[in-house]
């Protein structure tokens, strides 16, 4: 779902911890044609602003409380239209299973950055 040129990509920064969601959100903000449309701090709030702000790009944290996020990425790419999403996290990758669940790809929460948010995005929307 990339953007039309000149359009930013909107995003939505979804984490239980405020810090972390403002930090996501700072990084967003400073990264060309990206803008945050919305953050929220659980799965469940997740698939309702999906569906209400129609985001490009979700960055999603892996530990969240009830609904977590790799299945909350696995709900939210289930719509045919669904944005990318891609998982965010301060534990190693192979600590938990993403396998199926239709993220683009997984960032250690200490290496996000305009820089690699730009990279991972490229990639994704290049597989599309």
């Amino acid at each position: 779902m990339s953007p039309p040129a000149g359009a930013e990509t909107a995003v939505l920064v979804v984490d239980d911890q405020d810090p972390f969601r403002r930090a996501m959100a700072a990084v967003v903000e400073e990264t060309d044609g990206f803008v945050v449309v919305g953050a929220v701090a659980s799965g469940e709030e997740s698939l309702i602003a999906v569906k209400e702000l129609r985001p490009g790009l979700v960055l999603m944290d892996v530990n969240l409380p009830g609904i977590d996020g790799i299945e909350a990425t696995r709900q939210i790419r289930q719509a045919p239209d669904a944005p990318v999403v891609i998982l965010l996290s301060t534990y190693d990758e192979d600590e938990f299973d993403r396998q199926g669940c239709g993220a683009a790809a997984y960032v250690s929460k200490a290496a996000f950055s305009p820089e690699r948010l730009q990279d991972v995005w490229q990639q994704a929307t290049s597989q599309r």
